[in-house]
């Protein structure tokens, strides 16, 4: 819970500095970018965390690094900041984080459908221009296919699930049924 917020703090932070500086995409893609060489490089990761080497020797393995990354000079920083905060570890909860800022201020929006059956292209576009229309933002939709539904759509945007599965109707009817 404490990382959660640690990393929504600094993620923010950074957010808010691209879009200062009109680079909000490029930022979170170089974020990305780093995390997924934390999470391919097991070694680099638990060199860079571990509080076994001297805080010099890992500034110059981060330095190196990020100049074969050829990261922008605030993502660097901010990198270097994180590393010297002890906090280099939160970079993947950091990098989703910053992604969930990132929509917001862009104004996306990213919900998951769940329908019963795969949904034609038709259907598709009809529940995210609804999505749309509903939320008043972008919306950039994934659908996927959970057969014990068995009918209808779960539709989950952020922390709120609407669910107009048949699966939840017969629970709710099994419910009333039990409590007489």
């Amino acid at each position: 819970m404490i990382s959660n917020a640690i990393a929504r703090r600094y993620a923010k932070a950074l957010v808010q500095l691209g879009a200062e500086e009109g680079a909000v995409d490029r930022f979170g893609v170089e974020l990305g970018q780093f995390t997924a060489l934390l999470d391919g490089n097991a070694d680099l990761a638990s060199v860079l965390k571990s509080p076994a080497y001297r805080i010099e020797a890992k500034r110059e393995i981060l330095r190196d690094v990020l100049a074969k990354l050829n990261l922008s000079g605030t993502v660097s920083n901010f990198l270097q900041v994180l590393l010297d905060r002890g906090r280099i570890g939160f970079t993947p909860q950091i990098a989703h984080s910053y992604a969930v800022f990132a929509d917001e201020l862009s104004g996306i929006v990213r919900p998951v459908l769940t329908s019963a059956f795969p949904l034609d292209d038709a259907q598709v576009e009809g529940m995210k221009s609804a999505l749309a229309k509903a939320t008043g933002k972008r919306v950039e939709l994934s659908a996927q296919v959970d057969s014990a539904l068995i009918g209808g759509v779960v539709t989950k945007i952020g922390d709120k699930v609407f669910d107009g599965s048949v699966r939840t109707q017969l629970n709710r009817i099994q419910d009333i049924l039990q409590k007489g």
